[in-house]
């Protein structure tokens, strides 16, 4: 737990720093630098995914997991969580009555979603080594700094998401270490870069909206679906 704790405190250090120096950042540079860091999310995602061994299991995964997200409605729930504390929290001076949620989202998938969040969690849970999850932290602070200057304190919130999603799976690492194969991670990272490309395009890139918060169950589907196929 101890590298989820230190990408906490980056997280909301880097959010506090681009707070606080935010307005004095010219408005083209802010749209500039998060249009980079799409560009940047939307080819890492792609490496990710070109690094599968099987692109059906990632398709399954996809479209099992999605139609699970969409019955338990998970982007629905982000979006109404980051509506409560926008009320508890927000002073209200944002015109955009989205700018909070989109914050919150875009910062909670971008932080939670990629091989160095769950092999991250997973080298920390079971070995204490959380050298992975250090390096991560840097650039989820620099990150944070960005997002929070554009899209404002939203992007701090992100750090409940990233102790409740990285805490669990640091914690359930031993018994992930019990079951899991190098296939099982190479169609759980695989799927995460499809899905880290989906949140470049809807939300950084403004390309084309995508309800990518309902595709996040494919995380678990796509090892569950590799160890089925290695039973035939």
């Amino acid at each position: 737990m101890t590298g989820t704790f230190l990408n906490i405190a980056t997280v909301l250090v880097g959010g506090a720093i681009g707070l606080a120096f935010g307005a004095r950042i010219p408005e083209k540079l802010k749209e500039t630098v998060i249009a980079g860091m799409g560009l940047f999310t939307a080819a890492m995602g792609l490496q990710m995914f070109l690094e599968t061994e099987n692109s059906l299991i990632v398709l399954g995964a996809l479209l099992v997991g999605t139609l699970f997200g969409e019955w338990i409605r998970i982007e629905d729930g982000l979006q109404n969580l980051g509506k409560f504390l926008e009320r508890k929290f927000s002073r209200g001076k944002d015109d955009d009555s989205n700018k909070f949620v989109r914050g919150f989202l875009t910062a909670s998938l971008l932080f939670c979603v990629g091989p160095m969040t769950i092999l991250g969690s997973i080298q920390d849970g079971l070995t204490g080594d959380y050298n992975l999850l250090a390096v991560k932290s840097v650039l989820d602070g620099f990150a944070a700094m960005a997002f929070a200057s554009t899209l404002g304190v939203g992007v701090l919130f992100s750090a409940i998401v990233v102790l409740v999603f990285q805490g669990a799976v640091s914690l359930f690492a031993a018994q992930l270490d019990a079951i899991a194969t190098p296939l099982m991670m190479n169609g759980l990272v695989a799927t995460g870069g499809v899905i880290l490309l989906g949140l470049a395009v809807s939300s950084l890139l403004e390309i084309k909206k995508i309800r990518v918060g309902n595709m996040l169950p494919a995380l678990f589907f796509a090892p569950l679906i590799v160890w089925i196929v290695s039973l035939f």
